[in-house]
Formats: C-alpha cells, sequence, structure tokens
C-alpha cells in the first residue's frame, strides 16, 4: 500500500507543492528517504520513530521508503516530519487515507510526539487554500495560518496523538482564530527633536510620496532620531501589505506567536552587513533585509561604511521592488518595495564645512569620504538634505508645536490622494507617487507652464540624468498633493528641485 500526504516546499514566498509518499512493503527492515532531501530531511527518520514509540506505537519490522515528489526539486527543512509521520500513519491503516488527502501537512516532530513551530506556515496556507485543501500545522502556527482565509479548515494539534484523536472523535480539534500583535504606544515622536525644521518638512514630503531620502550632517546633527521616528507618520498597512509582509517573515521565522503585526517594518542593518544579508540567500534561500523591509523603511546609518558590493546591490530593489537571488540550482524572487532612508557624514570625521572647524586633510578627505557613494546609486535618491549641527541652545528650546500625530494626519491625507488617483487610471497596485514610472507618471505629474518651465531650466543648469528628472517630478506631485493642489505650480517644482542640490557636489565627488 502506498499512503499519499500533501506537503509544500518553498522557493521565495511561493510555495511549490510536494507529495509524499509512504509505501510500507515487506523486505528487508529499512528506513528510508529518497527525493533529494536534505540533511534535515534525511534526519526526520528517527525524530519520527522516537514521536511515534512515545505514542505507543512502532514501526512495523518492514522496508520503509518514503519518496518526495518531483523527485528533481530539493527538499529543505524539517516541515516534512509531521506529513512523514501522517503517511506512515496512514499506511499502517491507523489513519484513513480519505482524511490525510484532504489536507496538506507541515510540522517538526519532537523525540516526545508533540509538534513544534516551522517557518513558512501562512504561505503554506495560502497555496493549500488555493488548492481546495486544508492545513494541518503545529499549535502555536495556527493563528498565523488563520489569515489565509476564513473558509481554510485548518487543524492545529500540540502532539501526535490529538490528530489521531480527532480522527477517531475522542478529542474535537477547533480552528485557531488569526490573530493581530498588539502594536505598543510609540516610545519616540518628532516632537522629542529639537530644531532641524527643514529636515522634519523633509521626512513629511518622503512619507507622504515614499520616496528615498539621503541625509548628509555632522555627527550628533538628529539623522538617526529623524529615521527612527519615520514610522510613527507613515499609514498603518492595509490588509494586503500585512499579508504579504507576514508571508516574508513567516519564511524567515520571525513570525511571532502574537500575530501579525500592523505596523509598518523598519530594518536598520549595520554597516558590516554582507550582501548576502541585504539581498538574501544561503543554504534555504532566506530574504535578506531589502525583503523584510518589504512595505516599509530600511535604514542605512553610515552609508559609505557599507561594502561598495552591498551598496550597489541596491540599485536594481530600488527600480524593481524585488529582490532576485541567483544560485547554480535555484532562483528565487522576493517582493523588496521598501522606502531607504540613509544617513551619512560629510567625511571621515564628520565635521567638514563646519563653522571654526580645521581640516589638515582639507576638501580632499571630504572628496574622498563621499566618492565611495556611486553616481548612479545617487541618482536613485528622490530627496537630499544637508543637516546643520544642533547647538546647545537649541536643546533649551520648548518642545515643537508639531508631533508625530499631527504630521500623520496630512501624509494619510496626502496618502488617499494618491491612491484614488490611480484607482481613477486604473492602477489600484500602485499606492504612492514613487512607484510611477513611464506614460503613468506624464499623467499624473502635470506642471503648470511656469513651473515647467522652470523644471526646464534647473535641469540644464543641474545636467539631471532622465532619471533625476522624473524623480524631480515626483516629488512636486507629493508636494501638491501635501497642499491639496491637482496642479504642480511653480512653487513645488522649486521646492522639489532644491532636494536635489545637494547631489551635484556628491555626484563630483563620485
Amino acid at each position: 500500500m502506498v499512503a499519499r500526504v500533501s506537503t509544500v516546499s518553498f522557493q521565495g514566498i511561493e510555495a511549490k507543492s510536494v507529495d509524499v509518499q509512504v509505501q510500507v512493503a515487506s523486505g528487508m527492515v529499512a528506513f528510508t528517504v529518497v527525493g533529494l532531501p536534505d540533511k534535515a530531511v534525511a534526519e526526520s527518520r528517527e525524530r519520527v520513530r522516537s514521536a511515534l514509540t512515545a505514542v505507543g506505537l512502532s514501526l512495523p519490522a518492514k522496508r520503509i521508503t518514503v519518496n518526495l515528489a518531483p523527485a528533481d526539486l530539493p527538499k529543505e527543512g524539517s516541515h516534512y516530519d509531521l506529513p512523514i509521520a501522517l503517511g506512515l500513519l496512514t499506511a499502517m491503516g491507523i489513519l484513513p487515507a480519505d482524511f490525510i488527502s484532504r489536507y496538506a501537512v507541515l510540522g517538526e516532530l519532537s523525540l516526545d510526539g508533540s509538534i513544534t513551530p516551522v517557518a513558512g506556515v501562512l504561505p503554506a496556507a495560502v497555496a493549500a487554500n488555493s488548492h481546495g485543501l486544508g492545513l494541518i500545522c503545529p499549535h502555536h502556527c495556527g493563528p498565523e495560518a488563520a489569515w489565509a482565509g476564513e473558509d481554510l479548515d485548518i487543524l492545529a494539534p500540540k502532539t501526535l496523538i490529538q490528530i489521531v484523536n480527532h480522527v477517531k472523535g475522542s478529542q474535537v480539534l477547533s480552528r485557531p482564530e488569526p490573530s493581530v500583535a498588539v502594536t505598543p504606544p510609540d516610545q519616540v515622536d518628532l516632537r522629542d527633536i529639537k530644531g532641524q525644521e527643514a529636515a522634519k518638512r523633509a521626512l513629511e514630503v518622503a512619507a507622504s510620496g515614499g520616496h528615498h531620502m539621503l541625509m548628509v550632517g555632522p555627527p550628533g546633527a538628529g539623522k538617526s532620531m529623524l529615521a527612527s521616528r519615520l514610522p510613527t507618520i507613515l499609514p498603518p498597512m492595509t490588509p494586503r501589505e500585512m499579508l504579504d509582509v507576514s508571508m516574508i517573515n513567516s519564511l524567515a521565522g520571525e513570525l511571532t506567536e502574537k500575530g501579525v503585526s500592523a505596523r509598518r517594518p523598519f530594518r536598520d542593518p549595520h554597516h558590516s552587513a554582507s550582501q548576502a544579508a541585504m539581498v538574501g540567500g544561503g543554504l534555504k534561500a532566506r530574504p535578506g533585509e531589502m525583503a523584510l523591509a518589504h512595505c516599509g523603511v530600511l535604514f542605512l546609518d553610515e552609508l559609505p561604511e557599507f561594502q561598495p558590493r552591498v551598496l550597489e546591490s541596491l540599485r536594481q530593489p530600488l527600480e524593481t521592488a524585488k529582490t532576485a537571488v541567483a544560485r547554480v540550482n535555484y532562483h528565487v524572487t522576493y517582493p523588496a518595495r521598501f522606502q531607504l532612508i540613509a544617513a551619512m557624514n560629510p567625511c571621515k570625521c564628520g565635521m567638514a564645512g563646519e563653522p571654526g572647524h580645521v581640516c589638515k586633510r582639507g576638501p580632499r578627505c571630504a572628496g574622498d569620504y563621499q566618492s565611495r557613494i556611486s553616481g548612479p546609486l545617487l541618482d536613485r535618491m528622490d530627496i537630499h538634505i544637508d543637516l546643520p549641527a544642533v547647538r546647545a541652545s537649541d536643546l533649551t528650546l520648548p518642545p515643537a508645536a508639531e508631533g508625530s500625530a499631527e504630521v500623520a494626519a496630512r501624509v494619510a491625507a496626502a496618502r488617499r490622494l494618491q491612491a484614488d488617483r490611480f484607482v481613477e487610471l486604473g492602477r489600484p497596485d500602485l499606492l504612492t507617487n514613487s512607484e510611477a514610472d513611464g506614460r503613468l507618471l506624464e499623467k499624473v505629474a502635470r506642471p503648470e507652464d511656469a513651473a515647467r518651465a522652470l523644471l526646464a531650466e534647473a535641469a540644464d543648469a543641474m545636467n539631471m540624468s532622465a532619471r533625476g528628472y522624473h524623480r524631480v517630478l515626483r516629488v512636486a506631485r507629493t508636494l501638491a498633493d501635501l497642499d491639496a493642489s491637482e496642479t504642480m505650480r511653480r512653487v513645488h517644482i522649486a521646492e522639489a528641485v532644491s532636494y536635489r542640490q545637494r547631489t551635484l557636489s556628491l555626484r563630483a565627488a563620485a
């Protein structure tokens, strides 16, 4: 007899169907797993054997063969334990074949028969629902799986014996409820920042349009403080965004038992991070920092200190909103629509250009330091701002009149205008002006005559690239949305162009 159990193998956030075939036949006593299993899958034999012994069952003294089909697809991870165990129970006649055929199964077994959590339950649940199957998963992963659909049949047992009891009717496993993590109140606020009004304005513009921003200033100017307060003015994620982010976190093993969070991701990797850590990779092609920042913010502090290869790996995801992990035996793509916020000092010591500061190396120090950032990467930054040093007298000023709540209200209003505009144009998948490109940008960004003349003048004077020209248009469109103006006026173009002034000196250094 051959028992068949459905499970999945992960390629990016996509769950590929895997057919677990278990045969118990006469012959030399053996337990063999075939179908390109990795070390963790091959070791499942001992975990399954011990788990069955713990619940009072023993393997028959026959030849047991487990085939993971398709055989040419690499199988990685410990979530194959439970499908193999249920396939054995079905082949031994303990579980009916018609019951197990209605479910996709994944879970890791402990030696005492308990089922421990595994990564990737949410993508597996979505895939099972699309194929008309239910899902059997670990108990702690049940609330995560429940987000895949209200009509999805989910069994989330704590132990192997609970599944057997559920089939026999001596125990009923209730369907888990989807849970949303309680978002703690923000511990930071824009009101905490003294001075830097121009930088706060730029941060509001960046949040409203989803624009990438580069901040340049001496140590202590407040660059990291501004970046850490960006999530406090961003709108909550939509249900679709929550699902996409949760699927990535599930694959990375970072989705907690508390449930799905409505707060946008904020990732701030150290400048020693490798290219694989940023893009993704490893034995299981895990998502990197760019994918984990999907629908949120990726903050890179001390930008020139990152390895050049790491910085150049940002260029394609900033344009395509996805990262590709290419290896000899697999090719995985993760969504990576993030907002890049970068910060850097003007030179190695950080004090170049400050009044009263004299550097022995002079302008060459600043030029060498800033040249670590390539021109093509700088061209992809929509907003460039200089932050002056904060004086001690600034710290004695009273708190700002506006905090994160007031700014967040304006950001939400501007984003609603953008979303409604894209729906009218037949692109409901776009949410911010930074995503508009090509012909769509020509439709949404139409400056009046005086504004168009100013933009043409500035483009010639600043020697803008085509990409830079379009990014100025996107920022100007966001500025008009903040003013609730359908027309892009001269003042909007002027402010948008001012956010590119820094590019001249940086590109010259690069």
